[in-house]
């Protein structure tokens, strides 16, 4: 009941802080295409989104499959493969081990 009460808010990925990036990216250390999600906005428009929540906020990270693509080719955090360096998995397991993520691996809850 208590996921009701949150705000949830659309974001582009270049928009939300340095801090909740990184946290999306701990969360997500193989990429962002295949927890992509499709769903009809207030306006009636079809969105792809990567999901994430928070103790304080459902956030719905607007982006294609090609910006998924593009986000994590272009950020040096992410190897040749698409993956979380274990550096970087390491020192933000470090820095966000208090964070409490509100869902675990989310692909199967969103397939239709």
């Amino acid at each position: 009941m208590t996921q009701l009460l949150k705000p949830k808010v659309i974001q582009n990925y270049e928009k939300l802080s340095k801090e909740l990036q990184e946290q999306i990216k701990f969360f997500y250390p193989d990429g962002f295409v295949d927890y992509l999600i499709e769903f009809t906005n207030a306006k009636g428009e079809l969105v792809s989104a990567l999901p994430f929540e928070t103790d304080e906020k459902i956030y719905m990270v607007r982006m294609s499959v090609r910006k998924a693509q593009e986000l994590v080719e272009d950020d040096s955090d992410f190897d040749e493969d698409g993956m979380l360096l274990a550096s970087k998995r390491e020192k933000y397991a470090d820095k966000y081990s208090d964070v409490d993520y509100l869902f675990d691996d989310n692909s199967e809850d969103y397939d239709d």
